[in-house]
């Protein structure tokens, strides 16, 4: 099976690149990334096609732009981009947001007629194309549950995980309270994220608490995970960390890094055993049963 597309965060240049470019000038592409015109290797498709113009003339590829030079483009690369779509999906367990691994299949693979969900206030029907050049924007480990938005433009990618994106993301997480506060042990299971992802711990018999966990956490320990920690040497931005219910926690995040709020929880002696989001940006998961998928609607955005 074609393993689908995945958007990512652009690095940002190190001493190439854009660093040789005139003064004053940027690559086309990123000038209009920058435009919210489509994404970079949207604006890559439309220069081979001919459909881009600079001040009226035929661009090329990797001509430089100043912030002066009046970019356009053809009313195919507008009609080429209506008819992208995004897709909204409630991802159950077991599966990854991008490419296969382990045995375990690609979220994609839920995006068939079957599966789309009968509330589905955008009223459009799934055709074949829908599913070409479909990509996760952002991912949700495999054993999170939630929102996973799939899309076809970049501009929805670029607000989502772009390299200069600040969207938040919320979610609902269940914990245990193990007291462990930055013990080694917490450490050690920190470093393993590195590697393969871990799955969601179990609640066990040793540990201190699993219900009414808002009792016994340390006021100073939610100040910390609201601002304070830091992941892999970099401090986090600060986040929004509320009780949900007394065994629930509710976050704000505008940042995503791997698995950041199991590690995070970690270094103040919680356990996450269930993470769910709810929310990027304006759009809600809302009542849309796990397993099941919509269109981001012509009235809906980010």
């Amino acid at each position: 099976m074609t393993q689908p597309p995945v958007f990512k965060r652009a690095p940002r240049p190190e001493g190439k690149g854009e660093a040789a470019a005139p003064s004053g000038t940027s690559r086309l592409n990123k000038r209009m990334a920058e435009l919210r015109m489509c994404s970079r290797r949207e604006a890559d498709a439309w220069i081979e096609q001919g459909w881009v113009f600079v001040n009226g003339q035929v661009a090329s590829m990797g001509q430089q732009v100043s912030l002066s030079d009046r970019i356009t483009v053809d009313k195919a690369a507008e009609l080429q981009q209506e008819r992208q779509v995004t897709i909204l999906l409630h991802k159950p367990m077991g599966y990854v947001s991008g490419q296969a691994e382990d045995g375990h299949q690609p979220a994609i693979t839920l995006i068939n007629p079957r599966s789309h969900w009968m509330g589905d206030p955008s009223k459009m029907r799934f055709t074949p194309p829908h599913l070409r050049n479909l990509a996760p924007a952002g991912r949700l480990d495999i054993d999170s549950t939630g929102l996973l938005v799939l899309t076809q433009d970049g501009r929805v990618a670029r607000q989502l995980i772009g390299e200069d994106s600040e969207m938040e993301k919320e979610y609902l997480v269940r914990v245990a309270y193990t007291g462990h506060e930055n013990t080694a042990a917490a450490s050690a299971a920190s470093a393993t994220y590195g590697g393969k992802a871990t799955q969601l711990s179990s609640i066990e018999d040793n540990d201190r608490v699993t219900s009414n966990v808002q009792a016994v956490f340390p006021k100073a320990q939610l100040e910390r995970l609201r601002h304070g920690l830091s992941l892999d040497g970099k401090p986090l931005k600060p986040a929004k960390v509320e009780w949900q219910n007394p065994e629930q926690l509710r976050f704000v995040l505008t940042e995503g890094k791997k698995r950041q709020i199991r590690r995070m929880c970690e270094q103040v002696g919680l356990k996450v055993v269930g993470l769910k989001r709810i929310r990027m940006g304006g759009v809600q998961l809302g009542q849309m049963p796990a397993g099941t998928w919509r269109y981001l609607g012509p009235n809906e955005s980010f």
